[in-house]
């Protein structure tokens, strides 16, 4: 089996949907510039890339027709590249990440590009016309639909309090503004013309949290605060082979050391990340408590401290620069944030193991295991 590397990240700025900077852009558009930056910083010919694989959670419209070789060709790479668009909901770059570093590993070859898009202000959550199984009943297709009732369903089981789910959310808006102001974001950001820095992180403080109201369940604890916001952003790793690196006198952040997929009842669909980084970790040979890194994706903070409670996680080793609460989530997108953002952070910070994991739409995890190069 051959070792896959992450050699490199970056990432659009990521911006509020609807009212944020990025609201005008085409997703293969800001895909491209991505892919296209990558490519360049990378300084390898394109021609000795065997595929994108990028991730989108709602293909369709804009984000349609097969997204990942519209964006690859936007972004003028050789005709001879291949593109492939993935769809895991959530963890569609995550997997698209796997996609490439199990593709090497089958000596299949070795070098991708491996991310994400997801622009959610020209296709909106779930699509433009969702049409869920009519055999289903009403629980179920609640479950599918409606995933701030899933996080109300994690509050209310693991006994998490507004108050504990707001002071998780100020906490990740004061790393990410600091991580952004102490310039720590600025290595895995390209420009898309005159947008430069990410949108959605935002000053609060614990008496505007507690102002807001609860948006998804009357009595419940979840709002907009305490929860990602709909986003537009694009990401791209670049995952090679051992002997690729060493060819190309390439400098990898980490090598992928683990990974799993697994499923959950789709009401409680936020758990997922613990089965998933459990399996991954057993496959990494390794244990939580001897992980450096954590970048878990901050669907919501209920989510995100239920899964901590469960995983016996260190806090202080969480989203050091702020998580998806502060960040954004463009669905597609986000996987191959958190690998880049974990692989980067080893190289950046020290360490040796990092996770990255998020939950899925419907009920799965996903979780990756990376080691530093």
């Amino acid at each position: 089996m051959t070792t896959a590397y992450i050699v490199d990240y970056l990432r659009s700025p990521f911006t509020p949907a609807y009212r944020g900077a990025l609201a005008s852009v085409r997703p293969d558009d800001l895909a491209a510039n991505v892919i296209a930056a990558l490519v360049r910083r990378s300084g390898l010919d394109p021609v000795l890339l065997e595929d994108i694989n990028l991730g989108c959670a709602f293909p369709e419209g804009e984000q349609g027709l097969n997204i990942a070789r519209c964006a690859a060709l936007t972004a003028g790479l050789p005709h001879s590249v291949g593109a492939a668009t993935v769809n895991r909901w959530c963890g569609s770059s995550l997997q698209a990440v796997q996609m490439a570093a199990g593709a090497i590993a089958m000596g299949a070859g070795e070098a991708f590009l491996a991310g994400g898009v997801e622009c959610m202000s020209r296709v909106p959550m779930m699509g433009f016309n969702p049409l869920p199984n009519p055999a289903w009943d009403e629980a179920q297709r609640t479950a599918l639909l409606n995933m701030g009732l899933t996080a109300e369903n994690l509050a209310s089981r693991y006994g998490i309090s507004r108050a504990e789910q707001d002071a998780y959310a100020l906490d990740s808006q004061r790393k990410a503004l600091a991580a952004r102001a102490a310039g720590k974001l600025a290595a895995e950001i390209t420009p898309y013309h005159e947008v430069a820095e990410d949108g959605c992180p935002r000053a609060t403080d614990p008496g505007k949290l507690a102002g807001l109201k609860t948006v998804f369940k009357a009595g419940g604890s979840v709002t907009a605060g305490n929860a990602s916001p709909l986003t537009d952003g694009a990401s791209a790793t670049l995952v090679c082979s051992a002997d690729f690196v060493q060819r190309h006198g390439l400098q990898p952040l980490a090598r992928v050391a683990g990974y799993a997929i697994s499923g959950c009842a789709p009401e409680i669909m936020g758990i997922g990340p613990v089965e998933a980084t459990r399996k991954a970790l057993a496959r990494a040979g390794i244990t939580a408590a001897q992980l450096d890194v954590i970048e878990m994706n901050e669907a919501f903070a209920a989510q995100v401290l239920a899964c901590c409670k469960d995983l016996d996680l260190d806090p202080a080793h969480l989203n050091r620069d702020g998580g998806a609460i502060a960040l954004g989530h463009p669905l597609g997108a986000t996987g191959a944030r958190l690998v880049g953002k974990a692989a980067s952070l080893l190289r950046r910070d020290g360490g040796r193991y990092a996770l990255a994991t998020q939950c899925i739409g419907g009920g799965q995890g996903i979780a990756m295991v990376l080691e530093a190069a």
